[in-house]
């Protein structure tokens, strides 16, 4: 059965659900995110997040640590961890781009995140302990435009990558810093950061920007969807 839910006239840009889904977080087409719970009937603003200069382009929630991750056209990324007090608390991660970020996902063991952007690059970022920051690694070559979509394989290492070069590309987002040397699957062997382990064309009938990208539950299939109703 299908629900609806209302949240004001203005157009909802991006969304993410609490690991609960008693917690929705979403942008109305911004630079602002706001925390929405439910009580049961409805739903109740808590909080609004502010800390972005441009529309907030992608939101993510890690369903177990809590942890909310934030990109927008101002080029930044941020993650929101909720204090003891309740008070979300922000730490700005830099992903080194020139361009607007356009997608953000948490890997699945959210050790990690990975942002796209319109630079044409991947940024892959984790947490240094040792520096109390957050790192960003960039995957380039052979992306020639702006990265629309991205997912994560259920192995923590490979992700999916759509963009509007009607391409869809699997690379490897191994970081050795913080994660053991991963095992082989369907996709390759060999996965050093940035490794491409496949390309795929959108379409055989000319394509279109790939809108959406998908692994199956058990990693060895990918699905997308693209401009071209395909």
């Amino acid at each position: 059965m299908t629900t609806i839910h209302k949240f004001g006239s203005t157009g909802i840009s991006c969304h993410a659900w609490s690991g609960s889904r008693s917690e929705l977080a979403l942008s109305h087409n911004s630079k602002e995110i706001t925390i929405y719970k439910t009580n049961g009937k409805g739903w109740d603003k808590t909080d609004v997040l502010d800390q972005h200069d441009l529309r907030v382009t992608s939101i993510d929630w890690a369903p177990n640590t809590n942890r909310i991750v934030t990109c927008s056209s101002d080029r930044n990324a941020y993650v929101w961890v909720k204090g003891t007090d309740g008070q979300w608390k922000y730490t700005l991660v830099l992903l080194r781009i020139n361009r607007a970020a356009t997608c953000v996902r948490w890997s699945p063991e959210e050790n990690k995140f990975a942002c796209g952007s319109g630079a044409k690059v991947i940024s892959i970022c984790y947490y240094e302990a040792d520096n109390d920051w957050w790192v960003a690694k960039h995957i380039k070559k052979p992306i020639i435009s702006t990265i629309t979509s991205i997912d994560w394989h259920p192995n923590n290492i490979l992700l999916a990558a759509g963009s509007a070069d009607f391409k869809v590309r699997v690379f490897s987002g191994f970081i050795k810093d913080i994660e053991p040397k991963p095992s082989a699957t369907a996709w390759g062997m060999k996965m050093p950061m940035g490794n491409l382990m496949a390309e795929f064309s959108n379409s055989p009938n000319g394509g279109g920007w790939v809108h959406a990208v998908s692994f199956s539950a058990d990693g060895s299939k990918l699905a997308w969807v693209g401009h071209d109703s395909s």
